[in-house]
C-alpha cells in the first residue's frame, strides 16, 4: 500500500507544484491585466475625444454642404425665374404686337378710305386750274370782243 500512497503523494505533490506555478503566473498576469485595463481606458478616452472631434467636423461639413446646396438651389431658382420672365415678356410682346398690328391695320384701312377721295381730288387739281384758266380766257375774249367791236 505504500506504492499507491507514494503515487498519490507524488500526484498530489505534482498538483501542488502546478498549482503554485499557476498562482505565480496569475500573480504575473494580474499587473498585465491592470495595464491592459488602463490602456483600454486610455484608448476609450482617446476614441471618445476623436469621436467628438469627428462629430464636430461632420457637423461643420454638413452645414457647409447645406449652405452650398441652398446657394445652388437659389442660383438655379433665380435662373429659372429669369428665363420664365424673359419668355413671358417675349410672349406678351408678341401678343401685343399682333393685337397692335390688327388694330393699326383697321385704323390704316379707315384712314385710307377717308384719304382716297382726297388723293383722287388732289390728283385732279390741274382740272380745277384749267377750268379757272378757261373761264378767265373766255372772259378776256368776250371783253376784248366787246371793247373792240362797235355796237349800234
Amino acid at each position: 500500500m505504500s506504492d499507491p500512497s507514494t503515487l498519490r503523494e507524488a500526484l498530489l505533490a505534482d498538483a501542488l507544484g502546478e498549482a503554485a506555478e499557476l498562482m505565480r503566473r496569475m500573480e504575473q498576469v494580474a499587473p498585465r491585466v491592470e495595464e491592459a485595463v488602463e490602456a483600454l481606458a486610455l484608448a476609450d478616452s482617446g476614441l471618445r475625444d476623436s469621436l467628438a472631434a469627428f462629430e464636430g467636423r461632420m457637423a461643420a461639413i454638413t452645414e457647409h454642404a447645406k449652405a452650398k446646396t441652398l446657394q445652388h438651389l437659389a442660383a438655379r431658382t433665380d435662373e429659372a425665374t429669369r428665363r420664365t420672365i424673359e419668355q413671358q415678356t417675349r410672349a406678351m410682346a408678341d401678343a401685343a404686337r399682333l393685337a397692335f398690328g390688327a388694330e393699326i391695320g383697321r385704323a390704316v384701312e379707315r384712314l385710307q378710305a377717308v384719304l382716297k377721295p382726297l388723293v383722287e381730288r388732289a390728283g385732279r387739281g390741274w382740272e380745277q386750274w384749267l377750268t379757272h384758266a378757261a373761264a378767265a380766257g373766255v372772259g378776256a375774249a368776250v371783253t376784248l370782243v366787246i371793247l373792240t367791236r362797235p355796237w349800234p
